[in-house]
């Protein structure tokens, strides 16, 4: 059982030494603390992780970030505040397999809290605690070990030097980034939005670009992952050589393989000439491999065996060759999930997850669908030699309500049918062009946002209308404050102040 530990601890602790290098590169405070909040939920597998850090000038003003999975923003923040202030008290970490049992603090002081297990560490410097690290699981996770702990513990001091910079530490609490030389840049890519959660995402490809290192990219299907990959590629040290793609689950199992190392001639029937694999085509450059989560399991042994030993083997060859690349992976599914239940890897797993980057959904982005939309217009009537100008106010406002399944590429789909129907002579895009099905969707969403009583007055309608709206999205989001917000475009504040206003309460 010591043995199995052991073993499973080395990947991790190989981990940290890579943070330390990611970190030493990184000009954004922000994008520091996002990549030290979200590498210490993923090795301890927490649902939630907070970083609390103090303002080197005042010692009592502090800005706290959430990891979210499945987190009460509002309890979290209480559980952080009260067993932060035991650590600080006490000068020393905590570990705790249920803290509303724990006679270390108050009886019934965490009763209405979904955590139940916790880990709080403090980041030290020259022995001054300058912030900590929370880390919290629900009824239905498992509970931290002293492992974890002492996992937390050298994570703590390994990543405390890079938080210890007083002057940006003070700018974080005071001024924004600027923004608009960043949309600029990615719009030159074909990255184009405006909204707080896609400038995030741009914030972590500025800050992965400057690293050689191995990032991983989570997301659903139709997001955009592709782009991201290239715009990594391009704007790294590796953009005058070749960036490879390759999806692992469009290639049959017994394909995958000879599409990766390549094959002698002869070395299997149908193998009439020598064929390099995509390793060795991406040498110097970079190899995307989009939906890792489908790599066989004998494949996900070799790919671990070429990140460690940099070398690869043909099919049927016995020489080795060297290649030196950055892997660049993609999952539609939670990898950390697939760890858990044993369908990948975990060595593998903290091998490719050296940089996380998350790549937000369309209904987290829907104050850019206008934007999206007119681009792919412009796009599609440039190839069909068309001259439209625009949508019907009709046609957008049902775009940014309708539900995309399938993201940005559905959108994109949908946009060039339109332009498809629409005839040369006609400017604007209205509802009589969307499909018949389209059509439905349509008039059935403008049921839904217009079948108000009339009897009421506009602020009695636009109050209910309020309410549902929000009650929707916070049920669509399991209600998680935070993420309801974003959809919404509103402030975390504003979402609560409406709720407790409407008197919005989970059922």
């Amino acid at each position: 059982m010591e043995d199995k530990i052991k073993s499973n601890y080395i990947p991790k602790l190989e981990s940290l030494i890579e943070l330390a290098q990611i970190l030493g590169q990184q000009s954004d405070y922000e994008e520091v603390l996002r990549l030290v909040v979200e590498k210490a939920s993923q090795l301890v597998n927490s649902d939630s992780a907070l970083v609390m850090m103090i303002n080197p000038k005042t010692r009592d003003t502090i800005k706290t970030i959430y990891s979210e999975r499945n987190s009460e923003d509002t309890q979290n923040h209480f559980v952080h505040i009260n067993i932060s202030g035991w650590v600080i008290l006490n000068n020393r970490s905590l570990l705790s397999a249920d803290i509303k049992t724990d006679n270390r603090f108050r009886k019934k002081l965490f009763d209405k809290v979904q955590a139940k297990s916790a880990i709080c560490v403090p980041f030290r410097v020259e022995n001054v605690i300058i912030g900590t690290l929370l880390l919290l699981n629900n009824e239905s996770n498992c509970s931290f070990t002293e492992h974890d702990l002492s996992l937390m513990e050298k994570f703590s001091a390994i990543v405390s030097p890079f938080l210890h910079c007083t002057q940006t530490i003070a700018q974080y609490f005071v001024f924004p980034l600027p923004k608009q030389v960043l949309l600029n840049k990615y719009a030159m890519l074909g990255l184009l939005g405006k909204s707080k959660i896609f400038i995030e995402m741009l914030q972590a490809i500025e800050a992965a670009a400057r690293c050689d290192v191995r990032i991983l990219l989570e997301g659903e299907s139709g997001t955009g992952k592709e782009l991201v990959a290239r715009a990594v590629h391009k704007l790294s040290s590796r953009s005058q050589n070749k960036f490879v793609a390759i999806d692992c689950g469009a290639i049959q199992p017994n394909l995958v393989e000879s599409e990766l190392f390549g094959h002698i001639k002869g070395a299997f029937t149908g193998a009439l000439v020598n064929r390099k694999g995509l390793l060795e085509e991406a040498n110097g450059g970079t190899l995307f491999m989009d939906e890792i989560n489908n790599l066989p399991v004998d494949m996900q042994s070799k790919l671990l065996r070429v990140l460690q030993d940099e070398e690869i083997r043909p099919v049927g060859s016995n020489q080795i060759r060297k290649v030196n690349l950055r892997i660049i992976t993609a999952s539609s599914s939670s990898l950390l999930k697939l760890v858990v239940e044993k369908n990948f890897r975990e060595d593998l797993f903290y091998r490719l997850n050296v940089y996380p980057i998350f790549v937000p959904p369309l209904s987290e982005r829907v104050g850019d669908i206008p934007m999206l939309a007119d681009y792919f217009l412009n796009k599609f009537s440039a190839k069909q030699e068309k001259e439209i100008e625009g949508f019907s106010e009709e046609v957008l406002d049902f775009m940014k309500l309708r539900h995309w399944t399938g993201n940005i590429r559905e959108l994109e789909n949908c946009v060039e049918r339109l332009v498809t129907l629409t005839t040369r002579k006609q400017k604007l895009i209205d509802k009589k062009i969307l499909p018949l099905e389209l059509q439905k969707e349509l008039k059935k969403l403008k049921k839904n946002f217009t079948d108000i009583p009339i009897t009421k007055s506009l602020s009695e309608s636009l109050a209910d209308h309020e309410e549902e709206l929000i009650r929707k999205t916070l049920i669509s989001c399991k209600w998680n404050q935070s993420k309801a917000a974003r959809m919404l475009n509103i402030s975390e504040h504003d979402i609560r102040y409406k709720m407790k206003k409407l008197n919005i309460k989970k059922a």
